[in-house]
């Protein structure tokens, strides 16, 4: 049988598509792009937002058609959606033949073989679900980059998420299963190991005894020096000393923090339930300026969040004016009954909140643009990823992470894909670079 697999939403979602895709393979199916010619179609969905939401139901919607103009026999849907709207999503969406939750991931053979008829959605607890044993087959989307899961799920309580219900309480990896799975992803050719968690610098407080991200990073680094190491979503309680000293001091793990904020504003951040203040945001980013060289910030914050006041928004953007930070990520505030933050007083109208989100924006535009004039007429290693027409190609430097920042064209008449090359860059704009092989 042949299967088509859409994977939505974040990079931890995309790691559990491709060990869906490894088991199914491995029990015999073949793969392909053509959802037309598909008996099987899955669908890894994503609800963290109400934009990931409609794009998940969008995106079933639009593949069901082929229960009646392909070959489709069996439409499953699998992952956050179901998990949050668990059995209500059954009759919402009567095209689907099976839902499996987030701790379902390792029943997909049995979704696919028929197994799970006796139920129409089958959510397992995720709080009881481990690991995949080493051995288990992943079919990767990229040959030279892999996101690497360190943990699952996460045991904070912001208000405005709904993370811990559909992954449960956070679990780390152990360390060894960890650094044997960067072994053989980079013995695989692997140039970029990219680690990913819900919490990431949460990672081995829940361990026992507790392990440090920091010997985390040692141990892979200590794997090859001819690769990149790099580290997302750092949260601002766990992003220790000892951590910035290990980034600083190896070369082969990229000076890039990722650290959601959220926001800046005290009186936001303490409805938010994010335990810092806008003080200790500033003296973790100048530590963290003053310890590593040549250092990208990346962070996301949400605006519109119940009861926040001009004054709020106006600390907010001085902030971001304040930092400048490298790369800028911004949600509108999402409301839905099942979360904390959707009892809280004073929700912002949208037209206030989209008001906010484009001046935020417009500010980090020109900030982005005057961050990467500095790059110009400096030479940088680039991870070559795509060919982008004749004598063009793009890629990635260790400031620019996939699918989130800019990336950087490269004009040149020849190069191989997944290779790192010296490039001097000659323009910068907004978001991208563009740049000469020297």
């Amino acid at each position: 049988m042949k299967l088509h697999m859409v994977s939505l939403g974040c990079a931890k979602n995309l790691v559990d598509s491709e060990l869906m895709l490894g088991r199914l393979m491995n029990a015999g199916l073949t793969n392909t792009r053509d959802p037309g010619e598909a008996d099987i179609i899955i669908i890894n969905t994503c609800s963290f937002i109400e934009p990931a939401i409609n794009e998940s139901i969008d995106t079933i919607l639009a593949l069901a058609k082929y229960k009646h103009d392909g070959l489709c026999r069996r439409l499953i849907v699998a992952g956050c959606l179901p998990e949050r709207f668990r059995e209500e999503i059954v009759t919402a969406i009567p095209e689907v033949d099976l839902f499996l939750g987030t701790g379902a991931f390792d029943k997909i053979v049995d979704a696919v073989d028929g197994s799970l008829n006796s139920v129409r959605c089958f959510l397992p607890d995720p709080n009881l679900t481990g690991f995949p044993q080493q051995e288990v087959l992943r079919i990767r989307s990229s040959s030279h980059m892999a996101y690497l899961k360190i943990a699952e799920g996460c045991s904070r309580h912001c208000t405005y998420c709904i993370i811990p219900k559909l992954r449960g309480k956070q679990k780390s990896r152990r360390l060894e299963d960890i650094v044997a799975e960067a072994r053989y992803l980079i013995s695989s050719g692997v140039k970029e190991l990219i680690l990913v968690a819900q919490d990431s610098t949460g990672y081995g407080l829940d361990l026992c005894p507790p392990v440090s991200l920091s010997r985390l990073l040692e141990s892979i680094s200590e794997i090859s020096e001819k690769i990149w190491i790099r580290l997302l979503y750092g949260h601002p309680e766990t992003i220790e000393d000892p951590v910035i000293g290990a980034i600083s001091r190896h070369s082969n793990i990229c000076s890039y923090f990722d650290i959601p904020i959220q926001h800046s504003s005290d009186v936001v951040l303490k409805k938010m339930g994010r335990n810092y203040t806008s003080s200790d945001l500033r003296r973790l980013f100048d530590n963290i300026r003053s310890s590593v060289s040549d250092v990208a910030l990346r962070t996301t914050v949400i605006v519109g969040f119940p009861g926040e006041t001009d004054k709020d928004f106006e600390a907010l953007l001085s902030f971001v004016k304040d930092i400048c930070f490298d790369h800028l990520g911004v949600f509108i505030y999402s409301d839905f009954k099942d979360l904390s933050s959707h009892k809280l007083p004073d929700h912002i109208p949208e037209k206030v909140a989209k008001g906010r989100y484009d001046r935020l924006m417009s500010c980090q535009s020109k900030i982005s643009l005057d961050n990467n004039q500095k790059y110009i007429g400096n030479i940088y290693n680039v991870l070559v990823e795509n060919t982008t027409g004749e004598n063009f190609f793009n890629g990635r430097t260790f400031f620019q992470v996939p699918d989130v920042d800019g990336m950087t064209y490269i004009h040149s008449e020849r190069l191989e894909i997944g290779s790192f090359v010296s490039v001097r860059i000659a323009d910068a704009f907004e978001y991208d670079l563009t740049g000469v092989v020297e």
